[in-house]
């Protein structure tokens, strides 16, 4: 949901925070945890999972090396879990045309650098880019190319949109600042 008037424009920003996300920590965990109590089941001698029978596994070496890779992935599957409940990577980007700046605001991962914002001159703003590259992993990022540095993305890198989609992402900020737009 983009908030804009005559003179401010926010555009939100998603975050780590997805479904995917959400799902391969689902699956990290779950995973790990089934390595790690197979393995302390071939050390205690009691099946710890009903109907997975760990007597075939001996816990030297077998046994050490599937806890080994259960306390691995619990580290693994918490991760994900971690970025998603911080939301790492959402902000916003806003446009002010009363101010003459634009600032990119994204939350971080815990600790001095949590938030994270850049603030540029608007009138450094030269132009809206689009880079699409189609194939087998196609790359669709909107940027902003800015006098003097390195382009900036306004979209996340995984963010799947049609070229329809692209264009009408493109020609909102463009045409605040009133720049062009580059790149098709």
């Amino acid at each position: 949901m983009t908030c804009h008037s005559k003179w401010i424009r926010v555009d939100p920003v998603k975050g780590s925070r997805t479904f995917a996300n959400l799902c391969w920590a689902c699956i990290l965990v779950c995973g790990a945890t089934g390595f790690l109590l197979v393995g302390i089941s071939s050390c205690i001698g009691k099946d710890l999972i009903p109907g997975l029978p760990s007597e075939q596994i001996v816990f030297i070496p077998q046994g050490i090396v599937m806890c080994f890779y259960g306390i691995a992935g619990l580290f693994l599957g918490f991760y994900p879990w971690c970025t998603a409940f911080r939301n790492v990577g959402s902000g916003y980007n806003l446009f002010d045309k009363r101010e003459g700046i634009f600032s990119i605001f994204r939350w971080g991962f815990p600790g001095r650098n949590r938030r994270i914002c850049i603030r540029f001159v608007l009138r450094d703003v030269e132009a809206v880019g689009l880079e699409i590259r189609e194939g087998l992993y196609p790359r669709r990022i909107l940027y902003l190319k800015v006098r003097g540095r390195q382009n900036i993305p306004l979209t996340r890198i995984g963010e799947d949109l049609t070229l329809g989609e692209m264009e009408e992402e493109a020609a909102e900020p463009a045409r605040f600042p009133r720049v062009s737009i580059e790149g098709f």
